[in-house]
C-alpha cells in the first residue's frame, strides 16, 4: 500500500469515545508509516485526536472541520 493512499474510516454518527477507539483499532491493523483518514461528526473528537496523536506518537497530519464533519489524517508511527 502506497503511503499516498490513506485508508478511510467513517465514524460519522458515533460519539466519544467510539471514533477514537475505532481509529486506534484501524491503526493497529496498518503497517508503519501508513495513512488513516478518519471522518467523524463528534465535536469532542477534535481534542481527542490531538491528545491521542501527542500521547501515541502517531502523526496528526491534518485536522479540519467542514459543515459539522471533522476529518483527520493520521500517519502511523514507524
Amino acid at each position: 500500500m502506497a503511503a499516498s493512499e490513506p485508508v478511510e474510516l467513517d465514524v460519522t454518527g458515533l460519539n466519544c469515545p467510539m471514533p477514537l477507539l475505532k481509529a486506534k483499532k484501524a491503526l493497529n491493523e496498518l503497517p508503519p508509516g501508513a495513512l488513516l483518514r478518519v471522518i467523524a461528526t463528534d465535536p469532542a473528537s477534535v481534542r481527542d485526536f490531538e491528545v491521542f496523536a501527542r500521547q501515541s506518537g502517531h502523526a496528526l497530519l491534518e485536522s479540519s472541520e467542514n459543515d459539522g464533519r471533522y476529518t483527520y489524517l493520521l500517519q502511523k508511527k514507524a
